[in-house]
């Protein structure tokens, strides 16, 4: 391993539970492995929601793209770049309204092109960023991780594996705003110290 691309997106900044898991898990698994960490912070808002001119952009050939293509694919590339320069990636992130921040769905929406990052075949899609696996370092205020009103955690390993990334683990900080919130947080730290011990 060389490289731990953690990606938060958080709006709670110092304050996120998920962050702090997240960075912890990053930074343990980097000195483990004697890897860098890359950090994309999703919540300071420069990543652009996809419209029909960026989406052109994005899935027209490098060496096709019009100087106009060329600057609206930048942060695409940027982003689908530091997918596949990293090893591992731990998301942070928390459960806004029973699914993802949008910012992670913005970031998804300039991930995925088609011929880069997955392919289309006869067999359906199949994801080309294989060879790596992710982490999801969660939280919530109420809702529970892994439950059926939980559309964060499913969507996000689906749409990994749709890139050909399996999810490892999901440690999640769940039901902070309500009672033992300090004892439910700490057993998310917990789980951090062993698997990245």
């Amino acid at each position: 391993m060389t490289k731990v691309l953690h990606i938060s997106a958080s709006i709670n900044g110092a304050a996120s539970v998920s962050r702090e898991l997240g960075d912890k898990l990053a930074r343990k698994l980097a000195d483990h492995h004697s890897a860098d960490v890359v950090e994309r912070d999703l919540s300071t808002n420069d990543v652009p929601l996809i419209d029909a001119l960026r989406f052109e952009a994005n899935n027209t050939a490098p060496e096709e793209r019009s100087t106009a293509q060329a600057e609206l694919a930048v942060i695409a590339d940027e982003l689908i770049d530091e997918l596949k320069g990293a090893d591992v990636i731990v998301f942070s992130v928390p459960i806004y309204n029973f699914s993802v921040p949008a910012s992670v769905k913005a970031w998804a929406d300039l991930v995925a092109r088609a011929g880069t990052t997955f392919k289309y075949t006869e067999n359906g899609p199949e994801g080309l960023l294989t060879g790596k696996k992710a982490y999801i370092a969660a939280s919530s205020g109420g809702v529970p991780v892994g439950s059926e009103v939980d559309f964060m955690t499913k969507w996000l390993e689906h749409f990994l594996g749709f890139l050909g990334i399996p999810t490892e683990k999901v440690i999640a900080a769940d039901g902070i705003m309500g009672e033992n919130a300090d004892e439910k947080i700490a057993e998310a730290h917990e789980k951090v110290e062993k698997l990245a011990a």
